[in-house]
């Protein structure tokens, strides 16, 4: 049987991941897999928000799961459609590893503005529920640990009082100890 490239089913014996959880939880990864993905952040790879929320960069968490699982031996499948909302587009997303379903996240990013702002919130989406989905792996699991977070603020991160450029306004944000603030703060 032919398939039509309009609908959803992919290479993998025809599987669509659209809706499809096949694989799932039906083998674990090997020990040496195991120990890439819960292997301890260094504490340089760990960035801080303006307003203290601490985080990994994407490109982290894709490196990540290039070494465990080899380039091209994951991806990010879309489940259902971009949600817009006034200020948010949202979406689920699914990781696969190596044809199999591991783990599904609803992604969300803010937008502002028009259809271009909505676009790149869609790839925010994507990136964001990347990153949901790897703390099922293990992956950078301490950035979800209170104890860690409060240890990780006081030993590398400080409050600063900054000014906004436009508006003139001051506030308190976080950096890195030694970081400058980042536009729009000076």
């Amino acid at each position: 049987s032919s398939s039509s490239s309009s609908d959803n089913s992919f290479a993998n014996n025809g599987i669509d991941w659209s809706s499809s959880f096949h694989g799932l939880s039906t083998t674990p990864f090997s020990p040496d897999v195991a120990a890439v993905l819960m292997r301890a952040i260094p504490f340089e790879d760990v960035e801080i928000k303006p307003d203290g929320i601490i985080y990994l960069p994407e490109i982290k968490y894709r490196r990540i799961l290039n070494q465990a699982f080899g380039p091209g031996g994951w991806g990010m499948a879309p489940r259902g459609e971009l949600a817009v909302g006034e200020k948010v587009v949202t979406r689920e997303y699914a990781l696969l590893v190596h044809g199999r379903f591991i783990a599904q996240a609803r992604g969300e990013c803010q937008f502002f503005g028009n259809d271009d702002g909505i676009a790149t919130a869609g790839e925010g989406c994507k990136s964001n529920a990347l990153m949901r989905c790897c703390k099922d792996l293990g992956i950078a699991s301490e950035l979800w640990d209170p104890r860690y977070i409060r240890d990780f603020k006081k030993k590398y991160t400080q409050e600063i009082w900054v000014e906004h450029v436009a508006t003139k306004k001051k506030r308190l944000i976080w950096v890195r100890k030694g970081d400058d603030p980042q536009y729009p703060y000076k």
